[in-house]
């Protein structure tokens, strides 16, 4: 059986499960929506948006007076002409705070406008359809974006992160006990990461069958379910090569026997582990700085920018579909870059 293809079309299924019970509790006309836009997105995107409207549509049941009326699962389509711009804007100011089933919920500008973005995307399909005759979403301004200042590892940093994994001193007792046992998987995982700066979801989705050590280069599937070649060097090889040597020792649990990276119980790592692990091993390095797998991706986007200054290769390493999105990224960078470029012209000899 192909694991790979396996473990993908698992995740795949899993959220179309998940989407089948939030469709449950959503109005019916939304199933026309998901319908309409499923050959464009990704399981994973749609259930994104499912879980937005979600929230939208409970607000509306709850606050607006003619939503109230009515059951939420008995919303007719003629609901969303009779939801008004106002209606959309209390409804952005309210998902800044709000509980649910006890737990506080809190929206800054990037969940917010990605809300605003489910919602505008929502109303804009019924409207090109010509089944509504107004769109109050697209009235509604998108939040500003502040830019987020992008936080990475620096040289030293990642020396002794990869120290730290090695001798694992600062760890507590409990962490001691397991960690000759994964010590030599937890060097591989973070070298690929940062040697490679794929995503934790493409580490975890990796088979033995994908590493190519005859050209150091590994197959992974990116967002959206292409598949591509990264490429790896010696660090990242010697790395693999050595834990190799250790998983051909270990006996996987049925179904998990051609996935690379195993946890303790002998299963298919997940991005939850990595996502933990790497917090364990960071925290002992930096105080001031929030470590996690995509900060590591983070910090080799910059290595690779500031050794090439090929903004394009940058991009298509990352699996960037827009050289805009790095270009965002790398922006300071990019400035530092132009300042060098001041002085390296000279136009009269001294």
């Amino acid at each position: 059986m192909d694991d790979k293809k396996n473990y993908h079309e698992e995740q795949n299924k899993l959220n179309i499960m998940k989407m089948r019970n939030v469709l449950s509790e959503l109005p019916p006309f939304c199933k026309q929506f998901f319908r309409g836009i499923e050959n464009n997105t990704s399981a994973r995107t749609r259930l994104a948006y499912a879980y937005d409207l979600r929230v939208f549509f409970e607000y509306m049941h709850k606050n607006n007076s003619y939503c109230s009326k009515m059951e939420m699962k008995d919303f007719p389509l003629s609901i969303l002409e009779n939801i008004t711009r106002e209606d959309i804007e209390e409804y952005m100011e309210y998902i800044s705070y709000y509980q649910k089933d006890n737990r506080e919920i809190t929206n800054e500008e990037r969940g917010k406008s990605r809300k605003l973005a489910s919602l505008r995307s929502f109303y804009n399909y019924f409207y090109q359809m010509e089944l509504i005759e107004k769109n109050p979403a697209v009235l509604i301004p998108m939040p500003k974006l502040h830019e987020k200042e992008i936080i990475r590892l620096d040289v030293d940093e990642v020396a002794v992160l990869l120290d730290q994994v090695e001798d694992g001193t600062k760890l507590t007792k409990g962490q001691k006990k397991y960690h000759e046992k994964t010590k030599i998987r937890d060097i591989a995982l973070l070298t690929l990461l940062l040697g490679t700066g794929i995503r934790v979801s493409e580490c975890v989705g990796l088979d033995l069958e994908d590493i190519d050590f005859k050209n150091n280069g590994i197959k992974i599937r990116r967002k959206g379910g292409y598949e591509t070649v990264v490429y790896f060097g010696r660090e990242v090889e010697t790395a693999l090569l050595e834990y190799l040597e250790q998983r051909q020792h270990t006996i996987p649990q049925p179904g998990h026997e051609h996935a690379l990276f195993l946890s303790i119980q002998n299963r298919r790592i997940t991005v939850r582990a990595v996502e933990n692990l790497v917090k364990k091993y960071a925290s002992n390095v930096t105080t001031l700085k929030k470590i996690t797998p995509h900060k590591l991706r983070s910090t080799y986007g910059t290595s690779l920018y500031r050794e090439t200054g090929d903004i394009y290769l940058v991009a298509d390493v990352l699996g960037h579909k827009d050289v805009n999105t790095t270009r965002k990224h790398y922006a300071a960078l990019e400035d530092e870059r132009k300042r060098k470029a001041a002085n390296a012209v000279k136009l009269r000899e001294p």
